[in-house]
């Protein structure tokens, strides 16, 4: 063999053996990010549960954990933001999103922002719209409870919800489907205001009703 060929065979090789070096580092790290991502969407899940059964110091904990992880998962991908742009931790930041606001808005009364919570703009809103599904569950329950009173402040929030998502009016490529999750929201809402004003009505309805028997009842004892 020429010893030029030797020489432009010895460069492949060269060449081949960097490239494999690269998409092996990308591949180990997208594997490792994947199953961490994995966990945070199971320990934010399971802080959702947590917030709704209102055990704050378990909340706070899982949190806590679902953080880390995210935080070594952004380590992981710094050289390989293709991968973290891929879907699966968007997926991981929305539901971390989910369950770090709810968890605040029910111990705290206050609204994060997705610097408090170091995710990117894009999953925190998408986290939002998420969110309000989890308010309507709340919502939901007072009014089986007894309280649709109360429902009406979170509605009130998921409303302040919508008319935020609703002013991110950019294309797809860049909102990767907030706009989706923005009509599924208004739709969630128009729901629940129907779920709250039919509870309200009836609970109206029996005060009155009871209000009726009370003086039907003074009126036959006087009989």
């Amino acid at each position: 063999m020429h010893p030029k060929e030797e020489s432009n065979r010895s460069d492949l090789d060269d060449l081949i053996d960097a490239l494999l070096k690269h998409f092996d580092e990308k591949d180990a790290a997208r594997e490792e990010a994947l199953r961490l991502s994995r966990i945070v969407i199971r320990l934010s899940s399971t802080a959702i549960r947590a917030t709704h059964r209102r055990e704050r110091r378990e909340a706070e904990s899982l949190l806590k954990d679902a953080r880390e992880h995210l935080t070594t998962i952004k380590d992981l991908l710094v050289e390989h933001q293709d991968v973290r742009y891929s879907g699966f931790v968007d997926d991981a930041e929305q539901e971390f999103v989910e369950a770090s606001v709810l968890y605040s808005l029910i111990f705290e009364g206050r609204m994060p922002t997705h610097e408090d919570l170091e995710v990117d703009p894009v999953s925190y809103l998408s986290g939002l719209g998420d969110l309000t599904g989890e308010l309507r569950r709340n919502i939901l329950e007072l009014i089986r409870n007894g309280r649709p009173e109360d429902g009406e402040v979170l509605l009130e929030i998921m409303e302040e919800i919508y008319h935020m998502l609703m002013r991110f009016d950019y294309p797809d490529a860049l909102m990767r489907g907030l706009r989706r999750k923005t009509d599924l929201t208004r739709s969630m809402i128009e729901r629940t205001r129907g779920d709250i004003t039919n509870a309200l009505q009836i609970q109206s309805l029996e005060r009155h009703l009871a209000l009726l028997e009370d003086k039907l009842k003074g009126l036959y004892s006087k009989l």
